[in-house]
């Protein structure tokens, strides 16, 4: 039989519906709504798209957006003196620097500019060490606690749980383990370089899937019933999108499975959004 398809549109809807709400507590006491400060420095445009993707999104949730746009010329004391300025905006309680950023700008110096108490993208290295320390942080990485909340959506246990993260990326891949691990599942990170790699991701009750190569998981590299989430996006020759996990075979094997698109990509939007209400909240001292 199929797998189950665990849907991340649903997931992420049922999240921002949820959000309204709290924003009007937070401007009951504050005196105003959540604020979320967004930088996009360069003329790329697919990270033009996301950005007006998260601004549409912070309207329907009621949360006030900010736009600072530099030109790719940039100079690095340019864009730190704009992170700093939305570090010092009351008004503002998250701050996002759209990635990438042009080469000679330092995106770790990015990063850490940031101010910790505003960094819901989880980036800062104060909020990566609390994740590495405790297993949580006051901010965590949208898209690795999106596959959280999917994988708790599915109802699959994570506590026991033989676990198999593919990738080994800061933005992904690291943040998700530690996330498992702090759950309690027996966790093994596989990379390029991993011996006999199918044999691994077969061993998996849960699969976590952010190689960034199109369809490289293939059907029988899952374990019967196993429950498979592909955080991969990838456009293929044709323009159609497709995910790190050929769908088509392993739906037939997996017991659930998240599609890409539409699985962890809506909820990496949502998160965004409530992280951004989180911090205004701790403000407000609501949490």
């Amino acid at each position: 039989m199929p797998a189950e398809i665990i849907d991340g549109r649903a997931v992420a809807q049922r999240i921002r519906d949820g959000l309204p709400a709290r924003v009007a507590k937070v401007e009951e006491v504050l005196g105003c709504p959540p604020g979320l400060g967004v930088m996009l420095v360069g003329d790329d445009a697919a990270s033009a798209t996301y950005v007006r993707m998260k601004e549409k999104a912070c309207a329907k949730a009621d949360i006030y957006s900010r736009q600072v746009t530099l030109p790719g010329d940039a100079s690095p004391e340019q864009v730190f003196a704009s992170i700093e300025e939305m570090n010092q905006d009351p008004r503002i309680h998250g701050i996002l620097v759209q990635q990438p950023v042009p080469s000679h700008i330092d995106a770790e110096a990015v990063c850490s500019a940031t101010a910790p108490h505003k960094d819901v993208d989880g980036f800062h290295p104060h909020n990566l060490g609390e994740l590495l320390r405790t297993g949580t942080a006051p901010f965590v990485a949208c898209t690795p606690r999106g596959v959280i909340e999917l994988i708790d959506s599915a109802g699959t246990e994570i506590r026991g749980a033989r676990a198999v993260v593919l990738g080994r990326s800061n933005i992904v891949g690291k943040p998700v383990a530690l996330l498992l691990l702090a759950r309690h599942a027996t966790l093994t990170v596989c990379h390029s370089r991993t011996r006999d790699l199918p044999a691994v991701c077969r061993e998996a009750d849960i699969l976590v899937v952010a190689i960034g190569r199109p369809k490289m998981v293939k059907g029988d590299w899952i374990k019967p019933g196993a429950t498979v989430i592909d955080v991969g996006t990838n456009r293929l020759e044709d323009g159609s999108l497709c995910g790190d996990v050929d769908f088509d075979e392993a739906v037939e094997v997996a017991g659930k499975i998240s599609p890409s698109p539409g699985g962890v990509g809506p909820m990496t939007i949502a998160m965004l959004l409530a992280n951004t209400v989180e911090s205004a909240e701790r403000k407000a001292g609501l949490a």
